[in-house]
C-alpha cells in the first residue's frame, strides 16, 4: 500500500471509530441546521478533527480541504475530506455512512478511501495501482446495457433551482434502466460502482469531498467517470456521472437534455 495511502487509512479509520461509537450508543444524535435539509453533527467535527491531525502530524506541508472547516493552506498536495458523508442517515440511525479521503496532487487524484465503518468495508485506490475492498482487488460490473443497469443517484436537497432539471433526469432513467436507488451517501454510491454492486450512478449538486476518492475508486476499478458534458470538471463543478464502460455513455447521453427530453 503507497505509503500516503497508509496514512489516509489510518485516519479513516480513526474517524470511524468516533462514529461507531456514537452511532452504537443508542442515544438520539444532536444536529445543527447549517441550511434547509444540510445538517452537522459533533460528531462530524470530532471525526473530521482526528482527520486532520492525522493528516497534519505526518504531512505538515500539505493542504486540506474538509467539509466543515474548510480549506487549510495551500500546497501541491490537497487532502480533500468527507468526515461524515451521510449525516442526515447517521442522525437517523440509517446505517449508510461513510468517511471519505482523497488526495490530489498537482490536481490529480492519486489516492483514495472511501470508509464505512458500520460495515467496517474499507474501499481503497491507489493512482495506476487499482482498487480495493478490504484488501481484495475490485472491478466494476460486467453490465452491458443501460436497461439492465441498476443506477445510484441522490436528490438535489439544498434548493429548488436543480429540482426541475434533476427531475427530468431522474424520469429519463427510471423508463431506461432495470432501478434506481438513492441511499444518501454519494462517496458509498461512488465505491459500490467500483465494486460492482451499483452498475452506475449520477448526481448534481456534489461537493469535492463528495467525489474524490470515490471517483478514483471507479477509475481503478475499470469504470468511467465525467461530468455532464462528459469532460473532467466534475470535481468543480458537483455535476457527475460514473459507470461500467460498455454503459457509460449510454447513460451520459440519456442524461443530456436531448435524452431527458426523449425520455
Amino acid at each position: 500500500m503507497h505509503p500516503m495511502l497508509t496514512i489516509a487509512v489510518k485516519a479513516a479509520r480513526q474517524a470511524g471509530s468516533i462514529i461507531n461509537r456514537a452511532a452504537r450508543s443508542g442515544g438520539e444524535q444532536a444536529f445543527t441546521r447549517k441550511r434547509h435539509n444540510d445538517f452537522v453533527t459533533e460528531v462530524d467535527k470530532a471525526a473530521e478533527a482526528a482527520i486532520i491531525s492525522t493528516l497534519h502530524h505526518a504531512f505538515p506541508d500539505h493542504a486540506i480541504l474538509a467539509e466543515e472547516s474548510g480549506r487549510h493552506g495551500d500546497a501541491e498536495f490537497l487532502w480533500i475530506i468527507d468526515p461524515l458523508d451521510g449525516t442526515t442517515n447517521f442522525i437517523h440511525g440509517f446505517p449508510q455512512f461513510a468517511v471519505s479521503i482523497g488526495l490530489q496532487h498537482k490536481g490529480v487524484l492519486t489516492q483514495g478511501v472511501v470508509y464505512d465503518p458500520w460495515k467496517n468495508e474499507l474501499f481503497t485506490a491507489s493512482r495506476g495501482s487499482g482498487a480495493f475492498l478490504n484488501d481484495k482487488r475490485i472491478r466494476v460490473s460486467r453490465c452491458l446495457n443501460l436497461r439492465d443497469a441498476l443506477l445510484g443517484t441522490g436528490f438535489p436537497f439544498r434548493g429548488e433551482e436543480s429540482l426541475d432539471e434533476y427531475l427530468g433526469m431522474f424520469r429519463a432513467m427510471t423508463m431506461k434502466t432495470a432501478g434506481l436507488r438513492r441511499a444518501g451517501a454519494a462517496a458509498l454510491d461512488l465505491a459500490y460502482v467500483a465494486c460492482g454492486r451499483l452498475d452506475g450512478f449520477w448526481e448534481i449538486g456534489l461537493h469535492p469531498w463528495d467525489i474524490a476518492a470515490g471517483a478514483l475508486l471507479i477509475t481503478e476499478a475499470g469504470g468511467m467517470v465525467a461530468d455532464l458534458q462528459g469532460g473532467a470538471g466534475f470535481i468543480d463543478s458537483g455535476r457527475l456521472v460514473a459507470g461500467t464502460p460498455k454503459i457509460f455513455v449510454p447513460l451520459l447521453q440519456a442524461l443530456s437534455p436531448a435524452g431527458t427530453a426523449a425520455g
